[in-house]
């Protein structure tokens, strides 16, 4: 069985004549699980409401974001509270107190930032891997008299950061029709921010207009080339189009910039590199995205059984895909995973089950 072919799509081909799939993950395909994934992206609803009368019923997470000042005292003024999980959006509100509460359904690898005039802007990483109730603390510094002129870093106007802020939860809904009209006017007040311009690169991943999002997302890169989920988003973007090797340096700067970060992430440079024929390295991404994954997308059991072939390893991809199907037969991917298996034992390369 020859991996070298080429491969015009992100889910690359076993030479089993399998159907090929984008970069997008998803539960029904997501854009990331970018929108990255996003393969990676069908920006599935990741927050309840994430307003402070959610009530929290033990099925995810309830969140208390408490922003403090320099000094550690909890912050007076307003400050706006922005989550994602993996790379999506998944809901934003303004502290009350000092405090924001927000509600999700589901755990994961989620990214706190906080946003406040006079403030450097302030993030923090999380993985929460079992539901209950989670208080974040986040300490803002002072803004650098030279940080107003550091593009991506910028404040945006008050009217632009509402637009932005509702394009982001209309996102977190499931609103695309929503998020466009707020997503256009941020567009008009503020065109050149980074963050607007990362909102609309996610906008045209959910539409699947993969050389639009590419274009829009390398602008927003090139203004702020430390946005990690930007520079997954555009990996995705150009996996999307058969790029790969443009895909490989994105992705891989994203991970470099968060090592913890989400299994979408890892899971569209496991498919760049196994569009490059680089199995031994795709072999090994897509082990460790389908672990991170805890569950949430054992279609990569696929990918892994891909790789497997590609190094000769027949009976271990039997065995995965075997695995699968004993766990997974009703999903979409199951006949494909049929398949793979009746042809590799017509083949004579794994044994008869």
């Amino acid at each position: 069985m020859r991996g070298s072919q080429a491969h015009s799509s992100c889910r690359a081909q076993l030479p089993l004549e399998a159907p090929a799939n984008s970069c997008l993950p998803s539960n029904s395909r997501f854009l990331l699980s970018l929108l990255l994934g996003l393969s990676f992206l069908s920006l599935s609803r990741a927050q309840d409401t994430g307003t402070p009368a959610t009530e929290y019923r033990g099925t995810g997470v309830a969140m208390s974001v408490v922003v403090h000042g320099p000094s550690g005292e909890v912050l007076s003024s307003p400050a706006m509270v922005r989550v994602t999980l993996a790379t999506v959006p998944v809901g934003q509100a303004e502290t009350s107190n000092g405090r924001a509460e927000l509600v999700f359904n589901r755990i994961g690898d989620f990214t706190v930032e906080v946003q406040s005039a006079g403030y450097a802007i302030a993030q923090k990483d999380l993985s929460i891997s079992a539901s209950g109730k989670v208080q974040v603390d986040v300490y803002l510094q002072a803004s650098s008299p030279n940080s107003a002129g550091v593009p991506g870093r910028a404040l945006l106007a008050p009217k632009a950061k509402k637009a932005l802020d509702d394009a982001l939860q209309a996102l977190a809904d499931g609103n695309l029709g929503e998020a466009q009209k707020h997503a256009s006017q941020a567009m008009r007040l503020a065109p050149g921010h980074p963050d607007v311009l990362y909102l609309q690169g996610l906008i045209f991943l959910k539409q699947r207009d993969w050389s639009e999002a590419q274009e829009i997302l390398e602008k927003a890169t090139q203004l702020d080339p430390s946005n990690e989920k930007a520079l997954a988003a555009l990996g995705m973007a150009l996996c999307n189009q058969g790029k790969y090797e443009a895909a490989v340096a994105p992705l891989e700067k994203a991970l470099e910039l968060k090592p913890a970060s989400s299994w979408d992430a890892r899971w569209a440079l496991a498919k760049a590199y196994y569009g490059q024929a680089r199995y031994d390295q795709a072999l090994q991404m897509s082990q460790v995205a389908l672990s991170s994954s805890n569950g949430k997308a054992p279609q990569i059991e696929l990918l892994v059984a891909e790789s497997l072939v590609a190094v000769g390893r027949y009976e271990d991809a039997a065995q995965g895909l075997r695995q699968f199907l004993r766990d997974h037969s009703d999903r979409p991917e199951a006949a494909t995973a049929r398949q793979w298996l009746n042809k590799m034992a017509a083949n004579g390369k794994i044994h008869s089950d």
